[in-house]
């Protein structure tokens, strides 16, 4: 096994580049007027330290401007922390930093009342970036925040606050951040949790804020091994999920078996219950590993707050991850979801001796999968070794729940270089709707954004 997982589909790219007019096959609806924007982890050299862990990378935003039927230019950019700007000759961006964390942040990359915000976990600061993905600076939204901020946000379709879950090594709780949609930070809630724990993503429904307080802790014998996430899969932690009151703050928890859970793909009231659909990993974070702890599933958990009792449903057995839907629905009841499975994935959801022709045949095959949970069923789209499919964003066209498109990179071997794909969701195993064929190799990274004009 290699020092670097940034290898294959991950490996980063080297320089920053801006193209114009860019070559399309098919044709580009035109409502679609807007950035697609995808974050993840791009060290600047494969010898630096961050290049030792995925999750520490520095982060590189990748974007298309369509217009009016046009995909008007593509940018990446690093997200430049003090660090990143002064490796590239440039002076430090202004801005605030807690704990004195300055990270450049490399998870997420969203859109809020007219800006760009570079999203990381774990304490740092989000980055502000200009539209054309230039970095402004580090933001706490005018002091609103008191720590760090969340990689994961939910926005509520109804209401249009914005909500996260912010979490670091240092503190004794958990935090549910609310901004409203001009920016402003409206409410911060503490919620006593022992140990320290990792909390990647949360859910949210019309009632609560769906807490995962699950088994990997922050783990000082790892720190002093110098681990670069010194995170780590802790037995003595139980595993639960909490119910957050919206209204009131309340905190109803519900035991569930020891797992662990990277991302949601929705969840909505069901009457007195709460259902939440997610990927679930048996164990994750196995002596601080991220390639130990067995493989992801779809499944669903049916939560009763008044007894406290979760019942799980598996939706999908196959390996999976970076589950999306239309978030108009979010907190809603809904029908349709969207996975994606990529070969390159292997050394971070396999075991690291797992050997390729030790897989099935359909495990990570560059594949999106569309999920319909209404009727229990999936279709499959495959890409092809060395397509580096990564995670579908869908942005709506019409009223209906799948009437939309999903946007999302694919590598084309064949040119060296990736294409923007724009999927009809109707038509999901049919030709694209369009392809943007881009100058350069998008690594497979992390999470993304259609941010419309």
């Amino acid at each position: 096994m290699t020092t670097t997982p940034f290898r294959g589909g991950f490996a980063p790219v080297t320089e920053e580049i801006t193209a114009f007019d860019l070559e399309v096959t098919g044709r580009i609806p035109a409502e679609l007027n807007g950035r697609y924007l995808r974050n993840g982890p791009n060290p600047l050299s494969l010898d630096d330290p961050s290049a030792s862990h995925l999750f520490i990378g520095e982060g590189m935003v990748h974007g298309v401007r369509l217009r009016d039927g046009r995909a008007e230019w593509y940018r990446n950019r690093w997200v430049r922390n003090a660090a990143v700007a002064q490796r590239l000759g440039e002076q430090p961006r202004p801005g605030p930093t807690h704990s004195g964390m300055d990270f450049a942040a490399n998870t997420h990359v969203i859109g809020l009342a007219g800006r760009t915000f570079a999203t990381v976990e774990a304490g740092a600061l989000p980055y502000e970036l200009s539209y054309e993905l230039d970095t402004i600076g580090a933001c706490d939204f005018d002091g609103g925040l008191p720590g760090g901020y969340a990689a994961h946000t939910h926005a509520d379709p109804v209401t249009g606050e914005l909500h996260a879950m912010a979490y670091f090594f240092g503190w004794d709780h958990h935090q549910h951040i609310v901004i409203d949609a001009t920016g402003k930070v409206t409410q911060v809630r503490d919620i006593p949790i022992a140990d320290a724990p990792m909390l990647h993503d949360f859910a949210l429904t019309e009632r609560y804020v769906v807490i995962y307080d699950l088994p990997v802790t922050f783990s000082m014998a790892h720190a002093e091994k110098g681990i670069a996430l010194p995170y780590a899969w802790n037995e003595a932690h139980g595993a639960r999920v909490g119910l957050m009151s919206r209204a009131t703050g309340e905190v109803r928890w519900a035991e569930v078996e020891p797992c662990w859970v990277f991302h949601t793909l929705n969840a909505y009231d069901d009457g007195d219950e709460v259902v939440v659909d997610l990927v679930r990993y048996p164990k994750r974070f196995v002596d601080a590993r991220l390639d130990l702890g067995g493989t992801p599933t779809l499944d669903r958990w049916r939560i009763d707050p008044r007894a406290g009792k979760v019942v799980q449903t598996r939706l999908d057995d196959r390996a999976q991850e970076f589950p999306r839907m239309d978030e108009r629905r979010t907190g809603q009841a809904y029908r349709y979801g969207y996975t994606a499975a990529t070969r390159d994935l292997i050394d971070v959801i396999y075991p690291a001796d797992t050997e390729l022709e030790d897989l099935p045949d359909e495990a990570f095959d560059n594949t999106l999968i569309k999920h319909d949970l209404e009727r229990g069923t999936q279709e499959q789209r495959q890409f092809g070794r060395g397509a580096y499919v990564g995670e579908p964003v869908f942005v709506a066209s019409g009223q209906a729940e799948d009437d939309g498109y999903l946007l999302f990179y694919v590598n084309n071997p064949a040119r060296g270089a990736a294409d923007l794909v724009i999927l009809s969701v109707q038509d999901f195993t049919g030709e694209p709707v369009a392809t943007v064929h881009l100058p350069a190799r998008v690594p497979l990274g992390f999470h993304g954004s259609w941010i419309a004009d």
